[in-house]
């Protein structure tokens, strides 16, 4: 059985103390403030381990989006104090058979940008964080806004179509470690590869992963 990834919102008030068991993870702050392994992270910082964990939020309380890798397809357990929302969770069919690392970015569009046919080399869940976007992939066509969570498996090939204002989203996706430091995408159309690209990525994490790769 593949693996599953779920993405996670967690509401957590001022001084509330959490503990997450060992699992390959990446945390995103979206609001507020929370300690984490004698550092403190504040709005759109991350932090990313295979271990477990324990969360303290600060005086402001925090919101947090939390991605997660688990082997079995179960997700966490509910924790108290703590008001946790299942955004999205996607069964890895399409991870890379062979040693992977998890990558957290952000990709930002200028108003009305587009990223042209392309597609990556592992799968991944995204979240809007501003904006609006249109994603084109396996004959549909869907729009998302703030706060809002897709799956991209991969090797399809996506069509993305920012809104005519500024538009970012932050991801998590499962990557062949030999992309280590490197782009994951591919552009499809031959004309579209020499094109310039409105597009901008800022890479938050790239972990390798001890999770058995995939089959």
């Amino acid at each position: 059985m593949a693996p599953t990834l779920w993405l996670y919102e967690d509401v957590l008030p001022n001084g509330a103390e959490v503990t997450l068991p060992a699992a390959p993870r990446m945390i995103f702050v979206v609001h507020g403030a929370i300690a984490v392994a004698d550092r403190t992270l504040r709005d759109e910082e991350t932090f990313a381990s295979e271990s477990a964990v324990g969360l303290k939020a600060g005086p402001a309380g925090a919101t947090l989006w939390r991605w997660e890798v688990v082997p079995d397809g179960t997700g966490s357990r509910a924790m108290a104090g703590v008001v946790s929302r299942e955004k999205l969770a996607a069964q890895l069919e399409t991870m890379p058979k062979e040693a992977v690392l998890l990558r957290g970015d952000s990709v930002a569009f200028p108003p009305g940008g587009c990223a042209y046919l392309h597609r990556h080399q592992g799968p991944g869940i995204r979240c809007l964080i501003e904006g609006g976007i249109r994603i084109d992939t396996r004959g549909h066509s869907t729009s998302y806004g703030p706060g809002s969570a897709w799956y991209e498996t991969g090797p399809d090939g996506v069509f993305a179509q920012a809104a005519q204002r500024p538009t970012r989203f932050i991801r998590v996706m499962i990557l062949p470690r030999a992309y280590l430091g490197k782009s994951s995408v591919e552009y499809l159309n031959e004309e579209d590869k020499a094109k310039p690209k409105s597009q901008s990525y800022k890479i938050f994490v790239d972990m390798p992963l001890t999770v058995p790769a995939a089959g």
